[in-house]
């Protein structure tokens, strides 16, 4: 993984550049040791601790179960207890696995509704994930897959269908032990959106199929990267300064864009992570991102000569994962200069194409990825991760809590009569 910056109009010099990050030296080393004061949401920081091999075993066997029992597996989580297992899911699910169904993100009647079609015919388990059993989005879901479970198998069957992923000692516990339910632990030491690796994601990514061996080694190479690279080339210290200096320049935004749909459901993972972690004490940009090339049609106009309020980081892809020839078919409609070319080819040249373009009016940064596959998702979950904890250290604001989230909840509750 690297990263190249496209600045023409020079907003950030190499010299800068250079001395933020030498400046935040401190901030670094206090991230690869850990902080006493984040104790409690850390347990992210080393691999090994929530995705070490008993874990990892523990995981395959449940999975195992789920796949030689189901032809689908109902994940419902919001936020964290769900971006994380759908952006590797979503990208990577090859029918090795059973069908991965969503639930605990919503509160529409009609989306629920389609969920529980979607369930009709099919034998089916499912995993209620939920640090805080107390959120209504998952607890509503779980009450209706209960039913569902219930008028579909006998009491004992139902029951070794269902799956929580929770805190001990948490009411969700008490739910697993008073029915006979299968619980795995949610991290006490780990905020949702930092669970990538551990029961949370990999459960579900496990039952569809993904390689999750393969995505904790990504991740603890990335670790194993971040922790030994000093301050003058430390790749997650250099974003993070960058991030930091072109906020403090006025850019209010930052657009996270790539030219692969396979990473539709990872941009609303970096989405949660950066606004839950830096969106407080009145400061932090406001992540958005771009899914190319179709919403060069929808936001590239604004983007070019728009007020300036973002900078724009890319992922770029450089295995394109398939090749298709685009073949002439005798008909004359004036694209026989694409005759012979390769999709991935064309949509590289719309990659650099846009690259060019945007970085004439704004800050372009380019993380380079070989390829996108289960390897690339840990590295890419533990960068950011990490990335977003200098940031936060940076801003000067603590990258793990998230007080606003609670503010519309007591008003919700109060016209729900709890």
């Amino acid at each position: 993984m690297k990263l190249r910056v496209e600045d023409k109009r020079g907003l950030v010099s190499p010299e800068a550049l250079k001395a933020k990050m030498a400046e935040s030296a401190a901030v670094l080393a206090r991230a690869q040791a850990g902080e006493e004061k984040y104790a409690d949401s850390q347990g992210w920081l080393k691999v090994e601790e929530w995705a070490g091999e008993k874990v990892l075993a523990e995981i395959e066997a449940i999975a195992d179960r789920v796949k030689k029992t189901c032809d689908a597996f109902v994940l419902i989580g919001v936020g964290g207890s769900n971006n994380a297992a759908r952006s590797v899911i979503e990208a990577l699910a090859d029918g090795s696995g059973v069908e991965i169904i969503y639930a605990g993100n919503t509160l529409s009647a009609h989306a629920l509704s389609k969920m529980l079609r979607q369930l009709e015919g099919k034998d089916f388990a499912i995993d209620c994930i939920a640090k805080n059993f107390e959120t209504l989005e998952p607890g509503s879901s779980f009450r209706i897959l209960r039913k569902a479970l219930a008028e579909k198998y006998s009491p004992e069957e139902a029951a070794s269908r269902v799956i929580c992923t929770g805190t001990y000692g948490s009411s969700l516990e008490k739910l697993c032990q008073d029915n006979g339910y299968t619980f795995v632990p949610f991290p006490t030491n780990i905020g949702g959106r930092y669970t990538a690796m551990s029961y949370v994601g990999l459960l579900p990514m496990a039952c569809a199929g993904i390689d999750i061996r393969a995505l904790v080694k990504g991740a603890s190479e990335m670790e194993a990267r971040l922790h030994s690279e000093g301050c003058e080339d430390n790749l997650a210290l250099r974003y993070a300064a960058l991030r930091n200096l072109y906020n403090e320049k006025g850019y209010q935004l930052e657009m996270l864009s790539c030219f692969e749909p396979r990473l539709r459901w990872f941009f609303k993972w970096w989405t949660q992570l950066f606004a839950e972690s830096e969106g407080k004490d009145g400061k932090g940009l406001f992540p958005v991102c771009a899914e190319y090339s179709e919403e060069l049609h929808a936001v590239g106009q604004y983007i070019q000569d728009g007020a300036p309020l973002m900078f724009e980081t890319f992922i770029d892809v450089k295995d394109p994962g398939a090749s298709l020839v685009i073949e002439p078919d005798g008909k004359k409609d004036y694209f026989d200069y694409l005759n012979g070319m390769d999709f991935a080819d064309v949509n590289r040249a719309a990659f650099e194409a846009t690259v060019t373009a945007h970085s004439d009016k704004l800050p372009c940064l380019i993380f380079e990825v070989e390829k996108l596959d289960a390897h690339a998702f840990g590295s890419l979950f533990y960068f950011f991760q990490f990335a977003c904890y200098v940031s936060g250290g940076i801003l000067g604001i603590n990258p793990f809590d998230q007080p606003g989230v609670e503010a519309y909840k007591g008003w919700m509750f109060k016209a729900l009569g709890k």
